[in-house]
């Protein structure tokens, strides 16, 4: 027990107080980014009312995607997949008919007529399924990268680049079969007994790879933008830690370096972002009607079809939206992270201190 929770070697800190640190950082991104995501969805909702949605093989690559009947809630630290069936399944978000007139108008109405709370209804399946992978995903990266500084006895700047992917392939991989279930629970409204059913005869009849279905799409976006995050990350945090003659990143360096690299990272990765959206949407409608559910298309055959139909541009839909969502929720993630990764190793310093 004692060598389990002994300090890691570049951190100073037990995997233990990296988990805490990493879940204090994921909670507060949510209380800080559900509010945008919520507005969005329901102005998206406002535009094209969830019981006049189309099914999601009829949507042109330029409509608005409040015209599916499934959308995506994200918050900057995962994506959840909401079943809208004629509006049953939608009520946490469609609570009333008020007309906005934009973002700001938005914020202001929902507040006054519904409750500053309702402002956080996305919050519970982000805590509940969002905290933990991010838990998991953060403190593997630090784990990892710790790891290979030791065993290749370099500080290469490739390092956070490995690190940083594999620790992204291996939150998706545990996390993939559970949003799975999730979604099938929240299209049907399954009982966990039915549930247990349903799994079964799913794994019966296609295997147990079919919990891990959507798995590739998004393993070609997150783990680049992973690997990339990592990479920029550390990079501009050293840049900026050196032109303020710092030796330790500050709050306010941590913060710039997670919103700059974050952006970044966004960018780049954008149009394996776009065919990951367009895959959890046949995943969804193939929830609420099984039976005319085609056969999900490959990632390279949706990509041709967007640039087909919407050119390169459509590759890069929802440039905008996706940059003013992911680079504060970075960076409010990764500086709330690293401090509390300060705090401990201080915190452990005077326990050693006192123990002298």
């Amino acid at each position: 027990m004692a060598e389990k929770m002994s300090p890691s070697p570049g951190g100073g800190i037990t995997p233990l107080q990296q988990m805490l640190a990493s879940g204090t950082g994921a909670i507060l991104t949510s209380l800080f980014v559900t509010p945008l995501d919520v507005v969005k969805i329901r102005l998206q909702a406002q535009r094209t009312p969830f019981s006049k949605a189309w099914p999601a093989q009829a949507v042109p690559w330029g409509a608005q995607s409040a015209t599916w009947k499934c959308f995506l809630y994200c918050n900057g630290l995962m994506d959840h997949l909401y079943v809208c069936q004629n509006g049953n399944a939608c009520t946490a978000w469609y609570k009333a008919p008020t007309h906005f007139t934009g973002t700001l108008d938005a914020f202001v109405k929902i507040t006054r007529y519904e409750g500053i709370r309702s402002l956080w209804s996305g919050l519970p399946p982000t805590l509940v399924m969002a905290v933990p992978a991010t838990v998991i995903y953060f403190t593997t990266y630090d784990q990892l990268r710790d790891y290979l500084h030791v065993w290749t006895g370099s500080r290469g700047h490739y390092i956070p680049l490995l690190a940083g992917a594999l620790a992204r392939l291996g939150a998706v991989t545990v996390i993939s079969p559970l949003e799975l279930i999730r979604t099938k629970m929240q299209s049907r409204q399954l009982s966990y007994r039915e549930l247990r059913v349903c799994i079964q005869s799913a794994v019966a009849q296609d295997g147990w790879l079919s919990l891990w279905r959507g798995w590739g799409p998004t393993v070609l976006r997150d783990v680049p933008f992973s690997a990339l995050y990592w990479f920029n990350y550390e990079l501009v945090r050293t840049w900026l830690c050196r032109q303020a003659w710092l030796d330790e990143a500050t709050f306010m360096v941590s913060f710039t370096s997670g919103a700059i690299s974050g952006t970044v990272a966004a960018v780049l990765t954008l149009p394996f972002d776009v065919v990951k959206t367009q895959r959890q949407i046949e995943l969804g409608d193939s929830e609420v009607h099984p039976v005319a559910a085609s056969k999900p298309s490959s990632t390279w055959l949706l990509m041709q079809r967007i640039r087909a139909e919407s050119g390169t541009r459509g590759l890069f839909a929802g440039f905008l939206p996706r940059v003013i969502k992911v680079a504060p929720a970075c960076a409010i993630m990764v500086s709330t992270y690293e401090f509390g990764k300060t705090f401990f190793q201080k915190l452990n310093q005077e326990r050693q201190l006192r123990g002298l």
